[in-house]
């Protein structure tokens, strides 16, 4: 008598080596447990369904289904996509999160994704504005906009500490100390740091605070730093809805975001001296590795001078 067939199940979902079994528990995981912040969490959450929903397309309904080869062929996948370097390394770091989780959980015995190297981030030079740029930027505001004082110091600040749009649009009034020339910035994993203000951002948030933020309010108590049209906090959304636009009037290109005056800050200060150890601390990375990228950025832009400028380059 032949072997009797297994019924069919009406929902994968529920079988426990299932992927989408664990994209709700992970995200809660990554929360309660690794204390991430909300947008760290939002990155994995979104890295993490680009993948499941590729493994739905090659029909792989089980955890236990992962393999090296198949994680070589959404590799594959992320380069036909054209994504940078450090885009994919990161999509990486969420899986392998993601693996590590499964196995303190027993649904596997191992992570074959760990096995997979993350492409060198230094091969990615990121976008870096000349000097002239960026002051052609901090000057796009102008008295036909709603509110340029509020713009000109926003793009003031970005510049002038390198904080990314998460900080920056975070920052409270208490945050700021202008007779100090000083801020305190609370950066991932919610790691606070000082970081100075020059005299040209001191003198921009000076012109907002006196003459526009106040109006702004609408009688609110409101401790955000920076406010929409409403009164309320601005979002990093709305920052870098700003930066495009102001970009986009200098002829700046597409490739211009908040990100890019964070760049432009750090690869500016390498140039003019700064030690690469007090750099991170500006920048506020874990890792002396993660700004060590901005080295390979100055000794391109120096070799491409070389070539221009030298007879025999």
């Amino acid at each position: 008598m032949p072997p009797r067939k297994r019924p069919v199940e009406t929902n994968p979902q529920t079988s426990p080596t299932h992927p989408r079994a664990y994209f709700v528990p992970f995200q809660q995981y990554l929360a309660a447990e690794c204390g991430m912040s909300a947008n760290t969490i939002a990155a994995y959450k979104n890295d993490l369904s680009q993948f499941l929903t590729w493994l739905e397309s090659e029909k792989v309904l089980s955890l236990l289904q992962v393999d090296l080869k198949l994680m070589s062929s959404y590799l594959g996948h992320l380069h036909e996509l054209g994504l940078a370097a450090s885009s994919v390394a990161r999509k990486l770091v969420a899986l392998k999160m993601f693996f590590r989780y499964l196995i303190l959980e027993q649904v596997v015995t191992e992570s074959t994704i760990d096995l997979i190297t993350s492409p060198k981030l230094w091969q990615y030079l990121p976008t870096v504005l000349s000097p002239e740029m960026v002051e052609r930027l901090l000057g796009a505001p102008c008295r036909e906009d709603r509110y340029p004082l509020r713009d000109r110091a926003l793009l003031t600040i970005l510049y002038a500490t390198g904080c990314r749009a998460s900080e920056v649009s975070s920052l409270k009034l208490s945050d700021i100390r202008l007779g100090e020339r000083y801020c305190r910035c609370l950066g991932k994993g919610n790691k606070e740091r000082i970081v100075s203000l020059n005299p040209v951002a001191v003198l921009a948030l000076e012109a907002y605070l006196e003459h526009e933020r106040p109006r702004m309010l609408h009688d609110r108590d409101e401790e955000a730093l920076f406010l929409t049209r409403s009164g309320q906090s601005l979002t990093r959304i709305n920052v870098w809805h700003l930066v495009k636009r102001y970009a986009a009037r200098i002829g700046g290109g597409q490739k211009i975001s908040p990100h890019t005056l964070r760049h432009s800050f750090a690869t500016h200060m390498l140039a003019g001296g700064a030690e690469i150890r007090a750099l991170q601390e500006m920048l506020g990375h874990a890792s002396i590795r993660t700004t060590q990228i901005y080295t390979h950025v100055e000794h391109s832009r120096l070799k491409a001078i070389h070539s221009r400028c030298h007879p025999r380059g």
